[in-house]
């Protein structure tokens, strides 16, 4: 049984456990992720997304193959078992393809679904929620054709099982997330419903959902590709914007949460889960959102640890002339000023606002600089520089405090990366208090 069907029904049976899902391609916020889960009983679950990796490469550079192989090439080097890793595909449909003509849209999702499960991906979100060119203007884009185009894709996911499994018998079949109100990927562009707040899913519409998707399964021969359909997303009533967080409240998510009880095969997969409360966490999870993702709130992580040890570096090294300093926060900005394709529909406002937002914004959109020559190097640089070094625990202190205090209890080894990874850690924590049993 692939586990997150175990997940579900040990859910369904009364134990209140889940599993999250780590949607990045940052080697050290993976990295981190395996050294909080190593020594658990909890999977890892790791997807990416369909602008990171696809067919073309994405904007990682990696095809879903090459997604696979680095992950498991880090499993080897972090020794964390890989029989404890579930890879997913997330938001894959015609996602980045919706200003070109449909069928050719479709097509490109076709192959995309395709290289994934081929490359042994066992969890596939399936998400043909968004509109293509001229949906819209033709009055056609409705509930029935979301569930139509994902029905196609399922098909050819499953066909590439088939394909998978004649070469590899031991290859576990996918399970599929579906749904047609699946929130933006990488957060809100704007908290215009900070006083409202954001509407949780009717009741209505998450069972309208459900048989519209079984209807057109139906239509073309996929009734037993519903057997592997574990979770629907639905909007829990979270999101973040770049400097907005809407908090769950479970009185509103209620009678939704109740509608679950009757399908006793399926929970809800919450997306854009991050920077929720430990206990707002741990209430989803309670509440049936058994699967919370996560993704720019560990990159977050990420970016306050690497500014902590730029910090630290500046302080150790400034007046050391022999010495070339990383300049990694300049460097980053610089690049993000020079190439705001990456965060300039997400940041707006008065040119003081835009510069703090482009380095702390809840969006951090830092992340898709992380991979660009410049930046990488710097950041190696950094590390580098750290390395050469002793840091004074007193310099550690000032900067990264929690991880100060785990050095003098003696649970970690003050070494630069151990710092980077321990930053990004905390934001883990909160995820696994909200899915582990208690």
């Amino acid at each position: 049984m692939h586990p997150i069907k175990e997940i579900v029904s040990k859910y369904k049976n009364g134990e209140k456990e889940g599993v999250f899902s780590v949607c990045s391609s940052n080697k050290y916020v993976i990295e981190a992720s395996m050294d909080r889960l190593r020594n658990s009983k909890l999977y890892l679950l790791i997807e990416s997304t369909a602008n990171q990796v696809d067919q073309f490469g994405g904007y990682t550079g990696m095809k879903p193959k090459d997604f696979v192989s680095y992950i498991y090439e880090l499993a080897k080097n972090n020794e964390f078992p890989r029989e404890r890793i579930i890879l997913g595909g997330d938001h894959l449909g015609p996602l980045t393809w919706t200003n070109i003509e449909p069928q050719e849209a479709m097509e490109n999702a076709k192959e995309l679904v395709k290289a994934y499960v081929l490359a042994g991906f066992t969890k596939i979100h399936i998400d043909t929620s968004m509109p293509l060119k001229g949906d819209q203007e033709n009055g056609i884009y409705n509930d029935e054709l979301i569930a139509k185009r994902a029905a196609f894709l399922c098909k050819v996911s499953e066909e590439a099982y088939s394909k998978l499994s004649k070469e590899e018998p031991a290859a576990i079949h996918p399970v599929y997330i579906i749904g047609s109100e699946v929130p933006i990927p990488g957060g809100a562009q704007a908290s215009d419903e900070e006083e409202e707040g954001i509407a949780v899913t009717k009741v209505e519409n998450f069972k309208t959902t459900i048989e519209t998707f079984k209807k057109e399964f139906k239509k073309i021969g996929m009734e037993s590709a519903w057997d592997y359909i574990v979770g629907i997303v639905v909007q829990p009533g979270v999101e973040f914007s770049s400097d907005y967080v809407w908090g769950y409240k479970r009185d509103k998510a209620k009678v939704l949460t109740e509608a679950l009880e009757d399908y006793p095969e399926l929970v809800f997969e919450a997306h854009s889960t991050d920077y929720q409360s430990p206990k707002a966490l741990r209430e989803m999870v309670e509440d049936g959102f058994s699967i919370l993702k996560v993704g720019p709130a560990l990159t977050f992580g990420f970016r306050e640890g690497a500014f902590a040890l730029n910090n630290i570096e500046n302080e150790l090294l400034k007046y050391n002339s022999s010495v070339e300093l990383s300049k990694f926060i300049d460097i980053l900005d610089f690049n993000m000023a020079k190439y705001p394709k990456d965060w300039e529909k997400h940041y707006s406002g008065k040119s003081e606002k835009v510069k703090l937002e482009r380095r702390y914004s809840l969006s951090d959109r830092c992340r898709y600089y992380m991979p660009r020559e410049e930046v990488n190097y710097a950041l190696e640089k950094m590390i580098e520089n750290l390395n050469s070094v002793e840091i004074p625990i007193t310099v550690v202190s000032q900067f990264m405090h929690n991880q100060y205090k785990k050095i003098r209890d003696g649970e970690m080894e003050l070494t630069a990366i151990n710092l980077l990874k321990d930053r990004i850690g905390e934001y883990i924590d909160d995820y696994i208090y909200a899915v582990s049993e208690l």
